[in-house]
């Protein structure tokens, strides 16, 4: 790992390292499966299948819900209705969210750094709920997720002028990982946020450098 400072571009995933959200998500998933109709049982399923698959995005795992999780045919009316919902409960349970603290001090630590996001959630819902709290401000490069997967967004972005390597990914997910050692970048996983359970065997046996939170990058 190079000292922070030293990194040309900088991709942050969003939940659970730049916002508290983690949780408040699951629940947000579990309310928008009862809304649909499903039993309590399928709500938690689909709830256990999102933790399982964190950081991919939303219209697979609605899929799965549908197909896997209901035996009900995937067709547009349902999938826009799961959208909206998670999307209304997501906006509605996130606004009081907590935000990471020293975050204005890790831009000025890397201030010659390209900064972005890069999350399985709705990018035009990260886009709003950043608008409201002020945080667009510290992602220059700018806000990517779903539809598009984070592998997808990485690849692509890495081949743009402000997507130069050395890179790092700030994350706290196994898909986050996964995504970053596909793409050759270095990886730090934030702990304090997380909701990949095994996350301690996980980092050692991948030999993982570990944060409890964002702060900590400043000292």
């Amino acid at each position: 790992m190079l000292p922070i400072s030293q990194y040309k571009t900088i991709l942050f995933d969003c939940d659970g390292v730049v916002l508290n959200s983690n949780f408040l998500k699951i629940e947000a998933y579990r309310l928008t499966a009862l809304e649909f109709g499903a039993s309590e049982e399928d709500a938690m399923k689909l709830v256990n299948h999102h933790i399982e698959y964190t950081g991919i995005s939303r219209n697979i795992k609605f899929s799965y819900f549908l197909e896997k999780i209901l035996n009900k045919t995937v067709d547009d009316i349902s999938m826009n209705h799961l959208l909206n919902q998670l999307n209304y409960e997501v906006e509605r349970l996130l606004e009081n969210c907590e935000i990471a603290e020293g975050l204005e001090a890790l831009r000025e630590k890397t201030k010659d750094s390209n900064w972005m996001i890069v999350s399985g959630g709705d990018q035009e819902e990260i886009i709003r709920l950043f608008t409201r709290k002020n945080l667009l401000k510290y992602f220059d490069v700018g806000i990517f997720g779903s539809p598009d997967s984070k592998e997808d967004i990485v690849t692509r972005e890495l081949k743009k002028s402000t997507g130069q390597k050395p890179a790092l990914f700030i994350g706290d997910s196994k898909y986050d990982y996964q995504v970053a050692k596909k793409n050759n970048l270095d990886f730090i996983f934030l702990s304090d946020w997380t909701n990949f359970f095994e996350w301690k065997s996980f980092c050692a046996e991948n030999k993982i450098e570990i944060y409890q939170k964002l702060d900590d990058l400043n000292h």
